[in-house]
């Protein structure tokens, strides 16, 4: 299997995040990517690419273009103004406040196009993420080009991001602009199966209200866990895309067995769906021993998931999300994809 990859995306180095109300180290840092690519080296996974330059118009099919050109010209705007260290929102437009007009201060900006404080902005996110959403592209490509599966390793992730906000450390959404990328190349049908710990809200509110897109997600109950207002088993689409959403929220807690029953189920969606090509946003934070997460899956059971992609016997894109347990990271990322080309 393919991986794609640019040193780029290594450029967003935070030091310091908002996390239970307290300023904390970062925990969405570059060697999240560099023990992943190690692993992928190390365990001979295949071929490692640098990504190409799709420029703007694969972002624009997702992102609304006013939100782009805030990340563009983000730092050039914040020193202007006087400051220099990473960025935070402190300000949001709320139930009974006016979201029009586009404020023209950088911190109403800041507010405008984001819905959390824990994600930090610096002189260099925007072009890693340009990188990261250029490796989903890539990775696309590949599937759409004849490979069986493609593995997009993409750093910052995207999942959290929607079409005019950014947030959960994400900014570009990645598996949608892949999965958008993918129709206009030709697919009638994609299925986006989002399989990180935390609900992908940004993907969800993105192809809500179509039908082309079949969107599941795995995650942990909303009530409970991040990101709070998004993610419950009644949403289920809007419009044309009424029951071409789902979700599988589990209790705080859940091991292998309940887990493994929601994939279970989203794989028979996915089936009766008919898609042409699957995305599998790939989050690892479900491992036990993750510092933000709270489920159980082990070494093994992430080798589990993979074989069941497998077997949905699908053209397949991984787009890497979330998971944060650094040293265990490489470890459980292949081996899904081992999993996955085992089968």
């Amino acid at each position: 299997m393919k991986t794609v990859f640019s040193a780029g995306q290594l450029a967003h180095d935070p030091k310091q995040e908002i996390s239970d109300g307290m300023l904390k180290p970062a925990v969405e840092i570059p060697s999240r990517a560099e023990m992943v690519r190690e692993a992928v080296l190390a365990r001979g996974l295949g071929e490692l690419l640098e990504p190409d330059d799709f420029g703007m118009e694969p972002l624009a099919r997702i992102h609304d273009a006013g939100y782009l050109a805030f990340l563009e010209s983000f730092w050039d705007r914040w020193t202007n103004a006087g400051r220099s260290s990473e960025a935070f929102p402190f300000v949001w437009p709320v139930r009974g406040l006016n979201i029009d007009p586009v404020p023209d201060h950088i911190d109403g900006l800041l507010g405008r196009y984001s819905f959390d404080a824990g994600t930090p902005l610096g002189e260099h996110t925007f072009a890693a993420a340009r990188a990261s959403a250029d490796s989903a592209l890539t990775g696309a490509r590949l599937v759409a080009g004849g490979e069986r599966a493609a593995f997009a390793l993409c750093r910052p992730p995207g999942h959290h991001a929607a079409a005019d906000y950014y947030g959960g450390y994400c900014f570009l959404n990645n598996a949608a602009i892949a999965a958008q990328w993918l129709r206009d190349a030709g697919a009638e049908r994609v299925a986006v199966l989002d399989v990180d710990y935390h609900h992908g809200n940004g993907t969800q509110s993105i192809f809500y209200e179509r039908s082309d897109v079949l969107f599941l997600s795995i995650h942990a109950d909303p009530r409970e866990e991040y990101p709070y207002f998004l993610g419950h088993a009644a949403e289920t689409g809007a419009g044309k895309g009424e029951g071409f959403n789902a979700n599988y929220p589990l209790e705080l807690g859940a091991d292998w067995d309940v887990w493994s029953q929601a994939l279970a189920a989203s794989l028979a969606r996915i089936a009766a769906f008919r898609p042409d090509t699957l995305v599998v946003s790939l989050g690892l934070d479900a491992y036990e021993k993750d510092p933000i997460s709270r489920f159980r899956l082990v070494h093994e059971d992430f080798t589990r998931m993979g074989a069941a992609l497998a077997a949905a016997g699908l053209p397949t894109l991984f787009v890497m999300e979330g998971g944060y347990a650094v040293d265990a990271l490489g470890t459980n990322c292949v081996n899904v994809l081992e999993g996955f080309e085992a089968v």
